[in-house]
This record gives C-alpha cells, sequence and structure tokens, in this order.
C-alpha cells in the first residue's frame, strides 16, 4: 500500500495566509522527504479558509523543493476556465515537473465560486462543464494541430486552423511529458456515485475523500470496478486511493487531546468547519449511517469518532487494517493534512506515519501496491 497526501487545506480566518501558504509548502516538502508516493492540493476561488486559489501556481513553488513525490492538482476545477487553458497549464506543468504531476480533476463545487464567475449555481450545469471539458483536453493532447476540435453538443470547439504557421511552430500546443498523458485522478465524495463508472470506463482513477463515513467505500470500487469492467478491462485495487484523517502520537493521550478534545485542536476546527459546510451545501448524507437518517445524528462527536484515526502508531495500523477490512483492498492511503496548530506534533505524526506505520501495515498485508498504471484515455 501506498501512502499520499491530500491538503484541502483549511486555516482559521485569522491566520495570515502569507504564513499558511508556506506552512503548507512544508508539509508537502515533509511528505517528499519521508518517501510520501504523492501529494494532492485542493482549490478554491472565494473560501480563504481554504487559502490555495489556483493549485497550478502552488504546485509549480515545489517543484525545485522537492525530488521524488508527485504533484497533483487535487482538484483542477474544469468549469471554472476554458479546457484550452487547462490543457496548456496541465501538460506544461508536467514538462517543469518532469512528469510528477498527477492531473486530478473536478467540476468545481463551491457555489460562491460559480457565482463570483457569472456562472449557473446549478450544479448539473457544473457537471456538463466537466464533462464537456474533460473531452476537449484529452482530444487536445491526443490530436496534432490544428486539432479541429467539435464534438457534438460540446459548447467548445478549438482550432487553429485558421491563424496556425506550421513553419514557426504558430498554432501548435504543448502535449503532456508523460505519454500519452499524466494519471487522471478524480476526488469521490458522494456515497452512491455513479461518477466513478465512468471513471473506470475512461481508466481515470478514483479518491474516496476523507469526508465518508467508512461503510460507504465499498460502493465507490463496486461502481468502478463495473465501468473498468465495462471497458473491457480487469479493475486493478492499485487504482484506488482512500483518504483518511490520521494522527499518530508517541502517547495515546496526547493523540486524543489533539485530535479530538483540545477546544483548539486542528481536527475538531476540521471537522466543525467541514460539518457546517456540508449541511448548508445539503451534502450531509455523506456523514450518515443510512440516507433517511436524521440530521440531527450528524453531530461534530459523531464525525470525530467515526472519522478520525488516531493513537499511537500499534493503534493506527489496527485501525487502518481494520478500514481495509471494511473497504476491500485499495492501493494507496491518503493522509489528510491539517492547520499546524502544534508544529511539532504535526510533524512528528507524519514522521511516524511514513516510518512506523506503513511498515508495519505493508508487512501485515503483504506488501507495498504497485504504482497506479497509465494507459491512453478513451477520447
Amino acid at each position: 500500500m501506498r501512502l499520499g497526501y491530500f491538503t484541502m487545506p483549511l486555516h482559521p480566518l485569522h491566520r495570515d495566509p502569507a504564513v499558511t501558504l508556506q506552512e503548507d509548502r512544508e508539509a508537502v516538502i515533509l511528505a517528499d522527504k519521508l518517501g510520501f508516493h504523492d501529494a494532492f492540493v485542493g482549490e478554491h476561488l472565494t473560501d480563504p479558509e481554504e487559502n490555495v486559489t489556483n493549485s497550478f501556481i502552488f504546485l509549480a513553488t515545489l517543484i525545485g523543493e522537492t525530488r521524488a513525490i508527485r504533484l497533483g492538482t487535487g482538484t483542477s476545477n474544469l468549469s471554472h476556465s476554458h479546457p484550452t487553458l487547462i490543457a496548456a497549464h496541465a501538460a506544461m506543468f508536467d514538462h517543469l515537473a518532469r512528469g510528477r504531476f498527477i492531473f486530478g480533476i473536478s467540476p468545481g463545487t463551491l457555489a460562491s465560486d460559480a457565482e463570483a464567475l457569472g456562472m449557473s449555481l446549478a450544479m448539473e450545469e457544473r457537471n456538463r462543464l466537466f464533462s464537456e471539458a474533460i473531452d476537449v483536453i484529452l482530444a487536445i493532447w491526443a490530436r496534432d494541430a490544428p486539432y479541429d476540435i467539435d464534438f457534438p453538443g460540446n459548447r467548445f470547439k478549438v482550432s487553429t486552423a485558421k491563424t496556425q504557421v506550421p513553419a514557426v511552430g504558430r498554432g501548435r500546443m504543448y502535449k503532456p511529458y508523460q505519454k500519452p498523458r499524466p494519471e487522471i485522478v478524480g476526488t469521490v465524495v458522494a456515497p452512491h456515485s455513479k461518477g466513478v463508472i465512468a471513471m473506470g470506463e475512461r481508466d481515470f482513477h478514483p479518491l474516496s475523500a476523507n469526508f465518508l463515513l467508512p461503510h460507504w467505500l465499498p460502493g465507490h470500487w463496486k461502481n468502478y470496478a463495473e465501468g473498468k469492467r465495462r471497458a473491457g478491462k480487469s479493475p486493478d485495487p492499485a487504482e484506488w486511493r482512500i483518504a483518511r484523517t490520521i494522527f499518530v502520537s508517541d502517547d495515546d493521550r496526547v493523540a486524543e487531546r489533539y485530535a479530538r478534545e483540545d477546544p483548539a485542536s486542528p481536527y475538531r476546527f476540521y471537522w466543525k468547519q467541514l460539518r457546517e459546510k456540508m449541511l448548508r451545501a445539503g451534502r450531509q448524507v455523506i456523514f450518515k449511517l443510512r440516507e433517511d437518517e436524521d440530521d440531527g445524528a450528524v453531530t461534530l462527536e459523531r464525525l470525530l469518532a467515526e472519522l478520525v484515526l488516531c493513537g499511537p502508531v500499534d493503534k493506527v495500523v489496527d485501525e487502518l487494517l481494520a478500514l481495509r477490512e471494511r473497504s476491500g483492498d485499495f492501493g494507496e492511503i491518503v493522509y489528510a493534512g491539517m492547520d499546524w496548530v502544534d508544529p511539532a506534533l504535526a510533524r512528528r505524526s507524519m514522521e511516524l506515519m511514513a516510518n512506523e506505520v506503513m511498515p508495519r501495515v505493508n508487512k501485515a498485508i503483504g506488501g507495498l501496491a504497485k504504482e497506479a498504471p497509465r494507459e491512453a484515455a478513451r477520447i
């Protein structure tokens, strides 16, 4: 099983973004030194608690500061820009990173971002934009100039036929450094997401969000495997990532205090904010045992108890193995980054996770998962 890192990130509003952005960079640099396989960084335009507005810009500052870790947009919100821009920027980033790039994608789900951009607030419209955009991005990467992309029902038409000058290279766009394309990863939040079927069909790889109660996870694999079989391919657990909120400590009491009990706990802050945001968005089903369960059951204490894995090394190892028993086999556990209320404890948790927890987990399950394979996209 591989070890990855994901951060939204989420910081209290009173903290200076100039400080928290550096903190978030330090976390990824540390993850690289500790041998984490990849790091995904989220983006939002209109939520200053989540301080990264463009994951490409943020990750670009880390290319020269890291050596091996793969840098993933987590995600690039495809409804926010013309797909020609995203295709060009992602391909250039892949060259800058010399292939240490994972293209994480989503529609962009924050309603205030959509309003600020003058877009429809209907999620269905953003989903359509997402679907149309990814088709065009993959076509740009697969075709040569002048492209002549004009898919039926797709609002995005791309061509340089009228203005290209082949002799001087005008009218031609970057193709990615990785051939035929970077690994594409989609974050999955909905319990019964049908989008995971489409991921399987197109060889995009799912990352199940740390927001979900664990009993919803097997449905993600079931749908992904169905999509792979529809495409005539065998589903491979190495392609599935599961994110969890984890804190590892040398002391059990410190773990309980820092991860759950202390009013200043960054984990308590994180789940308090996530609970409020999901309730306002009407997406609290991810926190429920049953879809028809009363909203009153979605308490902060439930989220802390069910969605924070914490304790000394042995306890966290047992909890991860129990998670794997519930979810089925998967290729990567993705460690969710938090605000560094106590930098020493935050760093120590990541060190223990990489150096102590993961070797014991892999010994128990029989070894490291292979890197998720990357194949040609279906266009």
